[in-house]
């Protein structure tokens, strides 16, 4: 068979470790080809791609980011009829089947083209770990360290100036990341968009630690919103798909903390250093049987499905399934947590 890779969306560590996998496997076993379209649902509508011989996928599982490159491009953008357009191209190469990595979008995307009839499968990416039908996505598991190790630093700074510091972590509309990195940090307040908390319940959270002689630390999902904030308290554009694009939390709720308790406060948003990086050995490992099981996937002709992780299993579930809802943080993961702030 000759296949087409793509990474779409947001990158993250351990997307080449699947693009190795699933040329690997596909290479030793099936004696497949593989083409690598660049950036994305953009390089299948512009028919933009490079070849991905095994010697191309060499070492590359220990590196982050994505050697094919990704973007956010719509295929259904403005009324584009993207199947039409990506059978034509896949007919143009004698392409047999696209592997789509990537999270909600890209997923979403892939699920569009299989009801138009185009052979696909997918398999689950995203840092922020809100996609369902799988337990954890590749990536999430590096971005918690990142984040882990940047709170633990501003701690010492915090410590050190006896101030506040809030630092924003990524998430989307979740709080995966800041519920992970704020207990493995110690954070004396995690505020997450599952569960709201008040302005005042984030300050009451910062005396109990200033009173006790502590640096406050708090750390806030780009998502969150306070239970009681004004109207407008934030903004966002939105991409694409027509989704928000978060940020700038931190910077927003610092100087409502230091106005209200009187405590100097300093905002960090960690932004994309999160997304960057070498992948941990969890990430390296989670990708590498990700990309190896979507290779058996196409062989099988399992298209409208994706790879994913249930417990220590990789098994395939259906695309709808990831795309219906979004994996949220559940009361007792939030109960767990929130008795350990203040």
């Amino acid at each position: 068979m000759k296949i087409g890779i793509l990474t779409s969306g947001g990158d993250c560590p351990g997307l080449n470790a699947v693009i190795r996998g699933v040329v690997i496997k596909g290479d030793k076993l099936f004696e497949d080809e593989f083409i690598g379209y660049k950036d994305g649902w953009r390089g299948v509508i512009e028919n933009d791609w490079m070849t991905l011989p095994r010697r191309r996928v060499r070492g590359i599982g220990r590196i982050g980011g994505t050697i094919l490159g990704t973007s956010r491009s719509n295929p259904f953008k403005d009324g584009e009829d993207g199947a039409e357009i990506v059978r034509r191209h896949m007919d143009e190469n004698d392409i047999d089947a696209i592997i789509a990595i990537g999270g909600d979008g890209t997923l979403y995307t892939a699920n569009r083209l299989f009801e138009a009839g185009i052979p696909v499968v997918g398999v689950p990416k995203t840092v922020d770990n809100d996609l369902d039908a799988t337990d954890y996505t590749f990536g999430f598991n590096t971005a918690v360290e990142v984040a882990t190790e940047a709170l633990d630093r501003l701690r010492m700074t915090g410590d050190s100036h006896h101030r506040c510091m809030v630092a924003e972590v990524m998430g989307r509309s979740v709080g995966w990341i800041a519920l992970h990195s704020g207990m493995a940090a110690g954070a004396h307040v995690i505020c997450i968009p599952e569960f709201p908390l008040s302005i005042d319940e984030i300050c009451t959270y910062v005396k109990r630690a200033w009173d006790r002689g502590r640096a406050p630390l708090v750390v806030v999902a780009e998502g969150f919103i306070p239970r009681d904030a004004p109207e407008n308290f934030m903004t966002y554009e939105l991409d694409e798909f027509g989704r928000p694009r978060f940020g700038g939390i931190a910077e927003t709720l610092a100087p409502v903390i230091e106005k209200q308790l009187g405590i100097e406060s300093r905002a960090t948003v960690l932004g994309h250093i999160q997304r960057g990086g070498e992948p941990t050995g969890y990430d390296r490992v989670l990708s590498t049987r990700l990309g190896t099981a979507a290779i058996d996937l196409v062989h099988n002709n399992g298209f409208g499905r994706m790879v994913s992780l249930r417990g220590t299993d990789i098994v395939d579930v259906p695309l709808t399934d990831a795309i219906d809802s979004v994996k949220s943080v559940p009361q007792d993961r939030w109960d767990e947590a929130s008795v350990l702030f203040g």
